[in-house]
């Protein structure tokens, strides 16, 4: 018999501002929670071609936090706690309770990290999509992050003149009245301060979350081939595979492995997901 899918989109009030909350897939017992890397303009779009190959056997929910998506541009404070404090509230008042499969992609692999050590019982494992681990930020230098911010500070400036025309989209999976979406989206997202105040923090969010040392919980790991992020990204996911006893798949594409590879990625997440469930 086959489940009937069903999609809604729940904004919750954070901080009296609206932060967006999207759900699809059947009802079931496990919740696939996408948490989206720093800067993606709309992670409801950008996560579908993988999610929609995981719909038929999963609830999934994808948080958009502020500054991101249909969710309000408002700043809040970007410390580690805070942010995951705004995100598991955001899902408590849309009514999805845990525990949750998180699938954090790039810098999110810190949220995702700190929620399984401040409220293990919410967390039954992490899948990392290309996730980010705290050694690699640990690794940046003030020189690094500013040189980060300028760049993203002269970007929205030339996007607010009209000059800057082109941008990297995921446009697989997506209807032409996605794809519309999504580019108005990043008219009004692209490069906003909110970005800029998470790339300002996250080496002290870094420092956070290794400080508190491991966590036990069943982890997957996609990795990319680390061309288009750090020079020592790969053997950062290497070591914090080991230290947290995690289960790692190598692929040779980008960082955004979701959009390259999500055939694969979707048969190995039922599969890990499987056997949990058995265990």
């Amino acid at each position: 018999m086959t489940m009937e899918r069903n999609e809604r989109s729940v904004f919750a009030l954070i901080d009296r501002h609206r932060m967006h909350v999207y759900e699809t897939g059947i009802e079931s017992d496990t919740t696939l929670v996408f948490m989206s890397g720093s800067g993606t303009v709309s992670p409801v779009h950008d996560f579908k071609n993988l999610y929609d190959k995981l719909s038929g056997s999963f609830r999934i929910v994808v948080i958009e936090k502020f500054g991101y998506g249909e969710s309000d541009l408002h700043e809040v404070p970007c410390g580690i706690d805070a942010m995951v404090s705004y995100q598991r509230q955001a899902l408590l008042d849309s009514g999805r309770k845990g525990p949750y499969i998180l699938v954090p992609h790039s810098m999110s692999g810190l949220e995702a990290i700190r929620w399984k050590q401040l409220y293990p019982e919410e967390v039954k494992a992490i899948i990392g999509l290309d996730m980010a681990t705290p050694q690699t930020y640990q690794e940046w230098s003030p020189d690094m992050i500013a040189r980060r911010i300028r760049f993203m500070k002269r970007m929205r400036k030339c996007l607010d003149y009209g000059l800057l025309f082109w941008f990297p989209l995921n446009t697989r999976g997506l209807t032409e009245e996605e794809n519309r979406r999504q580019r108005q989206l990043w008219k009004r997202n692209a490069f906003n301060k909110c970005f800029i105040n998470e790339a300002e923090a996250v080496v002290g969010n870094a420092e956070v979350v290794e400080s508190a040392g491991v966590i036990d919980c069943p982890i997957l790991m996609f990795v990319s081939n680390g061309k288009e992020v750090s020079s020592n990204w790969r053997s950062n996911c290497q070591k914090f595979a080991l230290q947290m006893h995690a289960e790692t798949v190598y692929l040779n594409c980008g960082h955004y492995v979701h959009h390259y590879e999500s055939e694969s990625i979707s048969r190995e997440m039922e599969r890990f997901i499987t056997n949990i469930d058995c265990h």
